[in-house]
């Protein structure tokens, strides 16, 4: 299993350097949220000496536009829902989505040297796994050979 902590934390690092600045960040989270953070808490956070809050990566992603940590979460319980029959079709449409968005992420971090676009990769590839163990979560379901319409 990733270590999901680390992967946040390289997401979050990946805003930081959006916003450019520490003073950057924790004045976009005092506007949000009325005050509480200053530059130095945001470079612990950034170094990992502190851990981000919910609510810091909430201004964040909403400021930024860019959502990792919340698709990072989403991922964790997505795993464990079942699919609904029929739904095979559509679950190839998403593998040949998440496939593709992560092919791209590994050739542009390929090319790069930032930290942040191997963390993008690592992400898209963890979709498209995640798309996959969903289809094959369903084809070894239980099969129900019953005939529609049948009393069994």
């Amino acid at each position: 299993m990733p270590d999901l902590r680390k992967i946040s934390r390289a997401n979050m690092k990946s805003i930081v350097d959006w916003f450019g600045c520490f003073d950057a960040v924790a004045e976009t989270i005092n506007a949000r949220w009325g005050g509480g953070a200053s530059k130095g808490t945001i470079s612990k956070k950034a170094s990992g000496v502190l851990d981000w809050t919910v609510a810091d990566v909430i201004a964040l992603e909403d400021a930024s536009g860019r959502f990792p940590v919340t698709r990072l979460m989403q991922r964790r319980l997505e795993g464990r829902l079942v699919m609904a029959e029929g739904c095979l079709v559509a679950q190839s449409g998403i593998i040949a989505k998440e496939s593709g968005e992560a092919i791209s992420a590994i050739l542009s971090a390929e090319q790069s040297s930032c930290a942040n676009e191997k963390a993008q990769a690592i992400t898209e590839i963890d979709e498209a796994m995640l798309a996959l163990q969903q289809a094959r979560n369903r084809l070894e379901g239980p099969v129900n050979l019953a005939a529609p319409g049948s009393d069994q």
